[in-house]
């Protein structure tokens, strides 16, 4: 027997499915630790790969599956009243009158990203919310989609452009249909309306129609290809038509190229964190490992030359630049987006546990501070280390010039659109089916998931936590009937002692960081799985960044708490120059502001060789009850640190924090208590720090 476990861990460890030896074993339970679900099987019961594509390892349940609950469900009721919900109002880009999008015939005066940038996030807002009026509205959009459909198959306008492109004024920009049609799965997961099948098929077999030398031509559609690839892969495994991979090659081989070897297609940040999944995508059909591989080199790639910072992204204030990779360098909140739905689609694609983690990395420590707490206003770029946020220029210190700072409802034309789909895709990811007709708990939050299990039983699953401020989480099983099938459990990177517990009874098995715990056994009504995440200190040591430091709790990373000043500013003077809004727009309803630190904020941190535990001194707070814990006051624990003052680092010539100081640093000031706060609800923030001596 000693000889059959030894296998049996061997094989755990490979990612294959040994659980069923266990379980015919035991004949009652089996709990494993695995690198990977195994792919021998395919799920009954949700649309996963059809062959010849490569198996999924996690499978996105349809839009609604999931009914969020705690901080998620506050964003996302945050969403609904604020920015996302009422841009309608507001934004010039969504006035139906003479919209292209809103025509019926693709013709008007305006339409291009906006709309269905817009349109992506809030059709799944409300289908996650279960929101009437805003299902009823997108609809009302997607029916003139619909409407707009040719002879030929093209739908939506027909934007010539005519600056970026070898064949000048010859094809039509596929970029905004590339957004379009994801809308259009979303909706068609969530009410199979019969029109969206046959719409697609018409509309791709006129992508078939154009020439290769005419195809994806353009710098934004010929960047983002792999976006239209994923929509053919969805329809395919819907029809099994196989054309579509014929289609797909030819997607594929018309995109930029994301398979080069230490270098990009180009490096502007928001084609960086949605592109580089393109060769991971194409792999499903390929099956050719480089181009796995090329997507992993990519994502390490421009995180060894611009992302030596903490919070999950990089430094890119439009394009990354060689010398400018300070943690003052910002990324656009477009682009923390499309970095969180990249991660949740190759989470499916790899079923990588890293992919999930760096979900949570962006999406707790970096995308909140993007936005104001009430939701009704976004700024363009945000930085880890960020101690003003102002309407002034600051290039060349970043890339663009003009108002790029602060927190704006009527500017950031791209981000103010494309911020919608974060958290709602967030949301739809929070739990995944498997191949083995399991569940797996993905991205930890208080919610409820519906599904189809075992033999097509449905259950349902309910997790209650207050992660990533709690290291505890439950989940509660209700089911009609007792039913066998496997529960997953993530054990993300950082912890290193997860403990897990079925019924009250601990298992006493490790389970190692970066992996999944496999639980099989017959589940009956209100067995209850508890899972300890146990949260330690951790330092980061950027040396590629002068040695500075980042503080970590888990899958928190910590912020210099400054005090903030909030100076109001009149919304449309002070908005980006190419924004517009709607002629009724009510600004005194969506101001804007501009942030300014009210205390000292060039900290050096005092560290020793001691413990991390005898340095900081975590204080917890009660939660807040408002649900939402992404503010100075709200959030529920601080570490009270120490630090000195180092008067030489101090605003530069641009207006911008100036770049970190090589450390060690010596200064000659007094030590002082400071507090550090998880860097998400640090709108002013220093998280990658000097150290000092």
């Amino acid at each position: 027997m000693k000889s059959l476990k030894h296998v049996v861990i061997f094989l755990v460890l490979l990612g294959t499915a040994p659980s069923k030896i266990l379980w015919a074993q035991s004949g009652k339970e089996s709990v494993t630790n695995i690198k990977r679900p195994g792919l021998k099987e395919l799920n009954k019961f949700y649309i996963s790969n059809k062959k010849p594509l490569q198996p999924l390892s996690f499978i996105k349940l349809p839009v609604g599956s999931i009914k969020p609950e705690g901080w998620i469900l506050k964003f996302l009721e945050l969403q609904r009243d604020g920015l996302t919900g009422q841009l309608s109002n507001i934004s010039a880009w969504l006035d139906k009158k003479n919209n292209a999008w809103f025509s019926g015939n693709g013709k008007g005066d305006h339409g291009w990203e906006e709309v269905p940038y817009w349109l992506k996030g809030y059709g799944n807002l409300g289908y996650v919310l279960k929101d009437e009026k805003i299902i009823t509205e997108t609809k009302l959009w997607l029916d003139k989609v619909f409407e707009s459909q040719e002879a030929d198959g093209y739908f939506g306008p027909r934007i010539v452009e005519n600056e970026h492109q070898d064949n000048k004024g010859n094809t039509p920009d596929l970029w905004p249909n590339m957004l379009m049609l994801w809308c259009m799965q979303s909706y068609y997961e969530y009410s199979n309306d019969t029109r969206v099948i046959p719409f697609m098929i018409k509309y791709f077999k006129w992508q078939m129609t154009v020439p290769d030398e005419k195809l994806l031509k353009i710098y934004w559609e010929n960047s983002r290809g792999g976006d239209n690839l994923y929509s053919i892969y969805w329809l395919y495994n819907r029809t099994g038509e196989k054309w579509l991979l014929d289609l797909a090659n030819k997607i594929h081989r018309n995109t930029a190229d994301w398979t080069q070897k230490n270098n990009l297609p180009n490096w502007h940040n928001v084609n960086i964190a949605q592109c580089f999944r393109e060769p991971a995508t194409y792999y499903m059909q390929a099956k050719d490992s480089s181009f796995l591989n090329a997507t992993y080199n990519d994502f390490y790639l421009v995180r060894s030359l611009y992302g030596q910072v903490p919070g999950g992204m990089f430094g890119a204030d439009e394009n990354a630049r060689k010398g400018f990779d300070d943690p003052r360098q910002a990324v656009e909140t477009c682009g923390m987006v499309e970095q969180m739905a990249s991660d949740e689609i190759l989470t499916g694609i790899t079923g990588d546990p890293m992919w999930a983690d760096h979900c949570e990395d962006v999406a707790f420590n970096t995308y909140p501070a993007a936005v104001m707490p009430d939701f009704k206003g976004l700024r363009y770029l945000t930085a880890p280390n960020m101690v003003v946020s102002d309407t002034r220029n600051h290039a060349p210190g970043i890339q663009n010039e003009g108002p790029f700072l602060m927190m704006n409802p009527f500017s950031s034309r791209c981000c103010q659109h494309n911020h919608s789909m974060g958290w709602p895709y967030y949301a739809e990811h929070l739990w995944m089916a498997t191949p083995d007709n399991g569940i797996a708990a993905m991205l930890y939050s208080s919610s409820e998931v519906s599904a189809k299990v075992g033999n097509g039983n449905m259950v349902t699953l309910k997790q209650t936590t207050h992660y990533p401020f709690d290291e505890n989480i439950s989940i509660e099983v209700n089911t009609t009937t007792a039913v066998n099938f496997p529960l997953y459990l993530r054990i993300p990177n950082w912890c290193s002692n997860a403990k897990l517990m079925v019924n009250g009874v601990e298992k006493s098995m490790p389970f190692e960081a970066g992996s999944y715990a496999r639980i099989e056994r017959k589940w009956k009504q209100a067995d209850v799985v508890e899972l300890v995440l146990p949260m330690k200190l951790k330092k980061d040591i950027w040396d590629k960044n002068k040695n500075s430091v980042s503080i970590n709790y888990g899958p928190l990373t910590f912020s210099l708490k400054i005090d903030e000043t909030y100076k109001q500013m009149d919304s449309k003077k002070s908005a980006i120059g190419d924004s517009k809004w709607q002629e009724n727009s009510d600004q005194s309803k969506w101001p804007s502001y501009e942030i300014y630190p009210a205390s000292m904020w060039n900290y050096g941190l005092v560290l020793n060789e001691q413990p991390l535990e005898s340095q900081f001194k975590i204080i917890k707070r009660s939660w807040p009850e408002n649900n939402f814990p992404f503010t100075q006051d709200a959030v529920p624990f601080i570490l009270k640190a120490k630090g000195k003052i180092i008067p030489e680092w101090i605003l530069d010539k641009n207006g911008l924090c100036d770049v970190l100081p090589q450390s060690p640093v010596t200064v000659s000031t007094k030590e002082q208590p400071i507090e550090l706060i998880p860097m998400g609800a640090a709108r002013l923030r220093i998280a990658s720090f000097p150290v000092v001596k």
